[in-house]
């Protein structure tokens, strides 16, 4: 599962030019689900939207949560994130999840986040046309994959015994010069 997800001071959508929907501060996600997610994947990509702190404070230090500020929150779906562009100039969207399996993670991202906020959760309409306007505020704009976060954890871990072997290497070798001086 992907999420783009954008600082804003308002965004709106406009549904099938019919129906618009809008948000004051708050963030607006961007959110591609992928053939292999699952509920696991929404809850943690749903616990790092909600706790991302890239609200500034009183000090103007992007230090707040949505949660901490109390902000609005905007979910559009977005298959189109999960587009393979390895080969050739057109995208492939072999690995979005179809209606069926796409829908009810959708569904399930969205009634989280309203269990989870105070404010009213915004959303856009599944495989409808929407016209999204954003008005970005810094402008702050992040990626999170739900499938990079063991990645992360592997390389944190590799990276932790590679500096380990090299401290543990270089202090014998800094004992042996230190005898034979």
């Amino acid at each position: 599962m992907k999420a783009v997800i954008q600082r804003v001071k308002k965004a709106k959508v406009l549904i099938n030019n019919v129906e618009e929907r809008n948000i004051d501060l708050g963030l607006v996600v961007l959110l591609g689900i992928g053939n292999s997610d699952n509920e696991e994947d929404a809850e943690w990509l749903l616990n790092k939207v909600l706790n991302m702190r890239i609200f500034n404070d009183e000090k103007n230090i992007m230090n707040l949560s949505l949660i901490d500020m109390n902000g609005s929150i905007m979910i559009i779906s977005q298959f189109t994130l999960m587009a393979s562009t390895k080969k050739g100039n057109r995208p492939s969207y072999i690995n979005a999840a179809n209606h069926k399996h796409a829908v009810p993670l959708y569904n399930y991202f969205t009634s989280r986040a309203s269990n989870l906020i105070n404010t009213p959760i915004v959303t856009g309409e599944f495989g409808a046309n929407m016209i999204v306007s954003i008005e970005n505020d810094g402008p702050v704009t992040i990626v999170i994959d739900s499938k990079n976060k063991e990645w992360n954890y592997r390389m944190l871990t590799s990276y932790s015994k590679l500096i380990s072997k090299f401290v543990f290497t270089s202090f014998w070798i800094f004992l042996a010069i230190f005898k034979t001086s």
